[in-house]
């Protein structure tokens, strides 16, 4: 037994305390660096989805720059400053009156906004989601006009505190003044527009489009505008048949959550420290508990191949282990999991907030289908690009570093000699088709608008508008399995047998054009039978 029992535990502190000190340098080092780019961007979106960053940054700005003008002032030549026409050359109480006011003004100006705001979002709350809000938090016009009312209130209240009353020559700061009266004059035009900005953004259209350049810009994100040849051949290895026999480990979440990121360069990293390949089975946007398996880690067989070409040095050879503590240590790190959905770079969570406005739009309390036809229209325009552009890859390699930069062939005047490419199976992820999220946007809008026939014809007008972007046999078995399900909604539920039979005739016409071979060089214009009848019958007559 050690005669020094407090020796021991300090001992055994310190060493605890190196170990971690070393665990949490690897954990910087691997899960950080790995996807800086990506974690600045979703801290940039956090702190842009908050409603206190830019009015804290105007307020800092305006402290900072009220004691940089005074400072200006007290080197500046005061006959110069009288010679300019718009600057002011009062004395300490005229200055200090005008101080004031702009001070008190401006102050009662940012509550009246932040009122305006408060109300248009518990309008928006109710008749567009909950899930909108962060639209009109990230707002930036409504931040920046609250920020310059506040930053505005800071800078009166220092400049007014350097205005001496019995030094006259200096205690005056005239520039300093001049610039207070130029920022109240610019808060009152700010005021004007803000009003005219908050009348235009609760508009339903242009929530709608706001929404729509979302999911575009999140879907030019993940899908690509051509197709990767050389990731192509990369899947054509044999390891994206065989790796579900080797052996599996589940994964289980850290905690309870909304899955909101998933860092794929720092789990690229981890599974070659491990020598696996790691299944994700759950996608972005997907609530999970610290109970539910989300994938498997598989552990490559001893003798694979690529376990000596993983590292830096190629005759150096790493075992492959089984996931231990610094395993789950480390992936807690590669994922990151809320406690609320929240805005991500989900394509789903995105297309979701047209179809939360169309059956908001569509319930008994607002019944308004017009809006649902814009959602449906705008979540066509966004599933058309999704379908001409190239769908993610679910399969990621690792390429060593001396592998990275080299074209994949070299030319020479009578030949093209390939060169050989290193490129390990590392992260396998799951990647929706284009089915589900038609199932999921306007699937969803047909469920809840299988009694309003506008709505189920705009549906029915928004499957041939996507049969334009059709480029394979399976995308068109889908809209033509979607048409069935909205012929059939409409004559379960509709009132009238007329509108059935509309509605039946538009979808038939709707899959004879999907069907025919030359349907992307044609127009399509569903012509009903009574106006046909109509047109038929003036024809007669004009004869």
């Amino acid at each position: 037994m050690d005669k020094h029992p407090e020796n021991g535990f300090f001992k055994r502190l310190l060493l605890f305390s190196v170990q971690r000190m070393k665990a949490f340098s690897q954990l910087w080092s691997l899960q950080t660096l790995a996807d800086l780019p990506d974690r600045l961007r979703n801290l940039w979106q956090e702190l842009i989805g908050s409603y206190w960053f830019i009015p804290t940054a105007c307020v800092i700005a305006g402290i900072l720059l009220a004691p940089l003008l005074v400072t200006v002032d007290q080197h500046f030549d005061r006959e110069t400053v009288r010679e300019i026409s718009f600057a002011f050359t009062g004395d300490d109480d005229a200055a200090r009156a005008i101080m004031t006011a702009i001070a008190g003004a401006v102050l009662g100006v940012a509550g009246t906004t932040f009122s305006i705001t408060i109300a248009v979002l518990s309008m928006a709350s109710s008749q567009f989601g909950p899930r909108l809000l962060r639209n009109f938090l990230t707002d930036t016009p409504n931040q920046f006009v609250l920020g310059a009312f506040i930053g505005t209130f800071s800078y009166s209240l220092l400049v007014l505190k350097s205005i001496h009353k019995y030094d006259v020559a200096f205690g005056v700061p005239q520039l300093a003044v001049t610039f207070g009266i130029i920022m109240a004059i610019i808060c009152a035009l700010l005021l004007v527009y803000f009003v005219q900005h908050m009348v235009h953004s609760i508009q339903a259209s242009h929530v709608i489009q706001n929404a729509s350049n979302d999911a575009i810009n999140n879907i030019h994100y993940w899908y690509g505008d051509y197709c990767d040849i050389q990731h192509q051949r990369d899947v054509e290895q044999h390891d994206v048949e065989q790796f579900h026999q080797w052996q599996a480990t589940p994964i289980y979440p850290p905690q309870s959550g909304y899955l909101q990121h998933i860092y794929l360069e720092s789990l690229i990293i981890l599974t070659q420290e491990y020598g696996g390949v790691v299944h994700l089975q759950s996608n972005l946007g997907d609530y999970v508990t610290d109970k539910n398996v989300i994938g498997h880690f598989y552990q490559r067989p001893t003798d694979h191949p690529n376990n000596r070409q993983k590292t830096a040095t190629p005759q150096l050879a790493v075992v492959p282990r089984a996931p231990d503590g610094m395993f789950w240590q480390r992936f807690a790190g590669c994922i990151r999991i809320e406690q609320r959905l929240a805005h991500s770079n989900d394509i789903a969570y995105s297309l979701g907030q047209m179809t939360e406005i169309a059956v908001r739009a569509l319930s008994p309390g607002i019944n308004d289908p017009k809006t649902a036809v814009n959602c449906v229209q705008s979540l066509t325009s966004c599933l058309s690009i999704m379908m001409r552009r190239q769908p993610p890859s679910p399969y990621h390699f690792y390429v060593p570093a001396e592998h990275r930069d080299k074209p994949p062939y070299t030319a020479t005047p009578k030949q093209v000699v390939a060169q050989q490419r290193v490129a390990i199976l590392a992260l396998v992820t799951y990647t929706p088709k284009i089915s589900e999220f038609i199932n999921t946007s306007l699937g969803e809008i047909r469920r809840y608008a299988a009694a309003d026939a506008m709505v189920l014809k705009a549906l029915c007008q928004a499957m041939v508008n996507l049969n334009y972007a059709c480029i394979n046999q399976a995308q068109q078995q889908t809209l033509l399995h979607e048409l069935q399900l909205i012929e059939r909604a409409g004559e379960e539920n509709l009132s009238y047998q007329e509108l059935i039979d509309d509605l039946v005739a538009m979808c038939e016409q709707a899959k004879q054009f999907i069907l025919d071979e030359d349907a992307q060089h044609q127009h399509f214009n569903y012509v009903s039978e009574f106006a046909a009848n109509f047109r038929q019958a003036l024809q007669s007559q004009s004869s």
